[in-house]
């Protein structure tokens, strides 16, 4: 299955993975409307990690064997078998934010606005995810290793 990758030798940290997250999850797809429109702002899926010299965007690894999907006891985590996509159902969630302790990356998150749990969807109808388009250096890449 195709995922995000980061190059963090290239990266950097700039933010316009998550400035691109939130335009493209903020409904309007509109960068002004999404920053100064929307209150509560949309949460970014990703987030950039910088330490040192060293940055990257990390977001959702759409895991092998997903533990958040293991610890769901709503059912609301699932894995897609034939995509291989790691999906949250908002729906079906409990609140109990056993995904976002059980996540070894941290990128199950909040979304205070909406009291609910947000990951990576890997931009879900697009063929490139907003993230990867958005990079200026191609930090990120999107692809099957």
């Amino acid at each position: 299955m195709k995922r995000v990758y980061a190059k963090e030798e290239v990266c950097i940290g700039c933010r316009l993975c998550e400035v691109a997250c939130v335009v493209e999850h903020s409904g309007s797809k509109n960068p002004v409307k999404a920053f100064k429109g929307i209150k509560p702002r949309p949460v970014p899926r990703n987030y950039v990690d910088e330490g040192g010299p060293l940055s990257f965007s990390v977001n959702c690894r759409h895991c092998d064997e997903p533990l958040c999907v293991a610890v769901c006891i709503a059912g609301a985590m699932t894995k897609d078998e034939a995509s291989g996509v790691v999906k949250h159902n908002a729906e079906k969630c409990a609140g109990c934010w056993s995904c976002i302790m059980a996540c070894p990356y941290g990128v199950v998150r909040v979304d205070p606005g909406k009291n609910r749990v947000v990951k990576c969807d890997l931009c879900d109808g697009r063929g490139t995810p907003a993230c990867v388009q958005a990079c200026p250096n191609r930090a990120l890449v999107f692809e099957e290793r």
